[in-house]
């Protein structure tokens, strides 16, 4: 009897990780509104409640990937294929992200928000202190000084350098390092379990963070500016439908089993505007896809420094859309140079503090664009971040599918299989 009871109370319904996010979402939403119509600086309150979800994530962040390169990179001596894989991954970043750039400039010249508004009073611009990165920086960059410094900071790139590194090393040791790859194997299945643990939190961490956006700025934040976010989503969604969908296809990646390891890591990605935010749980999920370890827990990091699909894409169209705000007509030879100069500094976006905003700066005074269209942007930054999070997380998981597929180590599982 009391086995039955057992048995009963296990299939009993139980609320998903992703409906008890969205019951977050909107209880955060109808909680910003609240705040935003009494008083806005109340939201302050809230906000502690949405950063200590991102720290929490941030927490797991270094020892999750140093396990799971390790482990997986010196497990099975797959540092000989990290070569040819790292240069796969850079072709198929390089033709992804131009594509995009492409497109933002498309959907800016076709929509054309930034005509009849006018630029902000100069008083109001933020100030601008950081500067994108030159080639030598990047190049000095990718290697750290100390991996403690690199692990506290939350350098991804740094890290996965480190642990690269420290893979072959200990594949070169042969059975004398095979403790310690067992050791780096138990490590990251505990993170994992750690993982699941703070994603019990999730739906409060999101639903703060969008109840601090929302009554922060209220519900009308999009009304001056809403064809500029308008118009980055349809562009967005376009990049999805002409460049990912049409990837899936060629590269044989089940659509509909992609839609689902993908939505819990992307609603993370969206209510947070944080890709470290969800990268815990896109690797995981990702692996449960199909996707070999080693080849997601290096295909990933490498993406988020080098395969920022969303973040691109915005950085063409907001940067017509500043001059076009500010009445300056650019030839199309002038935006095909500026395209080609956010090919080269969007790769040192990753570290820098508001990355797509330094980066647009320093693009705008390449070109003599008054950066005070930067205050422009600012208003609904938030809103935007939102979706070209989304797709930067999306694209660098397919990414990692991609790349499986290309290796021929790509086994497509349905995800309801695996989580149950």
């Amino acid at each position: 009897m009391t086995s039955t009871a057992a048995t009963a109370e296990a299939r009993k319904p139980r609320i998903s990780p992703t409906t008890q996010i969205v019951i977050g979402l909107i209880l955060g939403v109808a909680l910003g509104y609240a705040v935003s119509i009494t008083d806005p600086d109340a939201s302050e309150a809230i906000r502690p409640f949405a950063q200590l979800f991102i720290r929490m994530i941030q927490m797991i962040i270094a020892p999750l990937l140093f396990a799971t390169l390790v482990g997986g990179i010196a497990g099975a001596g797959h540092f000989k294929d990290v070569g040819r894989m790292g240069v796969r991954a850079i072709i198929y970043f390089e033709i992804v992200t131009t594509l995009a750039l492409l497109i933002g400039l498309l959907a800016v010249n076709v929509m054309k928000p930034g005509v009849g508004l006018t630029l902000p009073e100069p008083s109001g611009a933020p100030p601008i202190t950081a500067q994108p990165q030159t080639w030598q920086q990047i190049i000095l960059h990718v290697v750290p000084t100390s991996v403690i410094d690199a692990a506290a900071k939350g350098d991804v790139l740094q890290i996965v350098v480190f642990s690269m590194l420290f893979a072959v090393g200990l594949s070169m040791l042969g059975e004398r390092g095979r403790p310690y790859v067992q050791w780096c194997e138990v490590l990251a299945e505990t993170m994992f379990k750690v993982t699941h643990i703070i994603m019990l939190y999730a739906p409060i961490g999101v639903g703060a963070a969008i109840a601090y956006t929302i009554g922060r700025n209220g519900l009308g934040v999009l009304w001056n500016l809403g064809y500029l976010v308008f118009t980055l989503y349809v562009a967005l969604a376009f990049f999805a439908l002409v460049v990912l969908l049409p990837v899936m296809l060629m590269f044989r990646i089940p659509v509909g089993g992609f839609a689902r390891a993908m939505k819990d890591p992307a609603l993370i990605a969206f209510s947070t505007t944080s890709s470290e935010a969800a990268l815990p749980l896109a690797l995981e999920r990702m692996e449960q896809f199909g996707v070999p370890r080693p080849i997601v827990s290096f295909i990933l990091p490498l993406g988020y420094s080098f395969n920022l699909d969303g973040s691109t894409l915005y950085l063409s169209l907001a940067a017509v859309f500043v001059a076009q705000a500010a009445n300056v007509d650019l030839t199309i030879g002038q935006q095909v140079t500026m395209l080609l100069t956010l090919m080269l500094t969007s790769k040192g976006v990753a570290g820098v503090p508001r990355a797509s905003l330094v980066i647009l700066a320093g693009t705008l005074a390449s070109y003599n664009l008054p950066l005070e269209g930067i205050t422009l942007i600012l208003g609904v930054d938030a809103i935007m971040d939102m979706a070209r999070t989304t797709v930067n997380v999306t694209g660098n998981c397919l990414a990692s599918a991609v790349i499986a597929r290309w290796e021929g180590q790509f086994e497509p599982r349905d995800i309801r299989e695996v989580t149950g």
